[in-house]
């Protein structure tokens, strides 16, 4: 399993996490997001990262003896959704799931439907905060790097706020959007292998490279250490 650099991650603990694995728990993760998460440009629901995500936490399981099974990633994506659209489905499609985790893919619809950035931070913290409450570990996502957002007025400035919160409140940021430049950098993909013909959501190729890199982050800010490599049959 392929790992981010460490430049581009933030080595905060996932406590509630690294306690499930340490003890052969069953662990419980929600991916929450908008259609990064769901799978638009996925060819099929098991090429989503969701589905590539608990692949690869289910292998690192596996390997130290455990049945893969012990690792449930539940799909909460939901094409176009905003924060103020997360906000609205928070309860429902994560707290009443009682996960020991969540990674929130958040602040790529919110330049185009005209969400704030100080409004877009409000609602990140608050929902953050919920989550904090009911004793779950929060992981956040920032966008990906693509055509149509580099085209949109402040794209940025949701990204830098998602960071902003995040380091206000320790939570770990996976930063997709410098992971897809460092894969271009150093040929792993090119941007055409990440994101596809319509310029916005990524390929089979690129969320499986992402489920690769969320994996070994989460395991890290579990203090579990390095991930084992992972043989995919596609």
């Amino acid at each position: 399993m392929g790992e981010a650099p460490a430049s581009v991650t933030q080595a905060v603990a996932l406590p509630r996490v690294a306690a499930r694995l340490r003890q052969g728990a069953p662990l419980r993760v929600v991916a929450f997001g908008s259609s990064s998460t769901e799978g638009s440009g996925a060819s099929a629901p098991d090429r989503t990262y969701p589905s590539r995500l608990a692949q690869d936490l289910s292998a690192w399981v596996r390997e130290r003896g455990a049945a893969g099974e012990a690792v449930e990633v539940l799909n909460r994506g939901r094409g176009g959704d905003d924060a103020e659209a997360m906000a609205r489905r928070l309860e429902r499609d994560v707290l009443a799931e009682r996960p020991d985790l969540v990674i929130w893919q958040t602040g790529s619809n919110d330049p185009i439907t005209g969400v704030p950035p100080e409004r877009f931070a409000a609602l990140t913290r608050q929902g953050i905060l919920a989550m904090r409450a009911a004793g779950i570990d929060v992981m956040v996502m920032d966008q990906q790097w693509c055509p149509r957002l580099e085209g949109v007025r402040d794209a940025a400035a949701y990204r830098e706020a998602l960071r902003g919160v995040a380091a206000e409140l320790g939570v770990p940021v996976i930063r997709r959007a410098a992971l897809m430049r460092g894969w271009a950098a150093a040929g792993v993909l090119t941007p055409a292998q990440m994101i596809g013909p319509d310029g916005f959501h990524m390929t089979d190729a690129g969320y499986a490279r992402l489920a690769e890199a969320v994996a070994a982050q989460v395991l890290r800010n579990a203090g579990l250490g390095a991930a084992v490599a992972v043989a995919r049959q596609d």
